[in-house]
């Protein structure tokens, strides 16, 4: 059966709330794009909380405001979708998000941060500024950012020399234009 008729057959019953599970499971580009656009118009102009079950998370990206990651039948991380995608916390979250590029990432000059992208403008250059300000060479180790509804959303891992003066200067900078730094070990990613 057409998607959009079996979303039609349940709009029919007046519900409050439409679960979806994998409505876009199968589908070409296009209409995915429709079927998305649809549960968009459904949630915002009749009032009706949409619940999406999905493994894709573009889908997740492209029109949920909160999500759940569910591991194991259990709530492994749940909250914004800008949260959750730019610093998930659990191992599973880290899986479907980041995927398993982060794995494989050698620790061998240097020392490794992680920026975390949680509101800024995905147009706001952020590490360009911190080369410019700080003066310090920095290695781009790994990057997830995405654009969600024009604010960048992710993290990246940089590497950076092992130099206390310059590392501190860095943290400073990037803690005064509030974006989000730690230090990650092999263990912590």
């Amino acid at each position: 059966m057409d998607k959009s008729v079996a979303i039609a057959r349940a709009l029919a019953t007046q519900p409050k709330v439409l679960l979806c599970d994998e409505a876009t499971s199968a589908l070409d580009p296009n209409t995915t794009k429709s079927i998305l656009e649809l549960l968009k118009t459904i949630n915002q102009e009749l009032g009706i909380t949409v619940i999406i079950i999905t493994h894709e998370m573009d889908v997740i990206e492209t029109i949920c405001d909160r999500v759940a990651i569910i591991d194991k039948s259990k709530i492994a991380e749940m909250g914004t979708v800008a949260e959750v995608f730019s610093e998930p916390k659990s191992v599973i979250g880290r899986q479907l998000i980041l995927g398993d590029s982060v794995d494989h990432l050698e620790f061998k000059n240097g020392r490794m941060f992680r920026i975390v992208f949680d509101g800024h403008s995905t147009y706001e250059p952020i590490l360009s500024n911190l080369v410019m300000a700080c003066k310090i060479p920095v290695s781009i180790m790994h990057a997830a950012i995405k654009d969600i509804h024009g604010t960048a959303t992710g993290q990246m891992i940089i590497q950076v020399p092992d130099n206390e003066t310059d590392i501190a200067k860095m943290i400073h900078h990037l803690k005064a234009n509030n974006v989000p730094v730690e230090e990650v070990r092999n263990y912590d990613i």
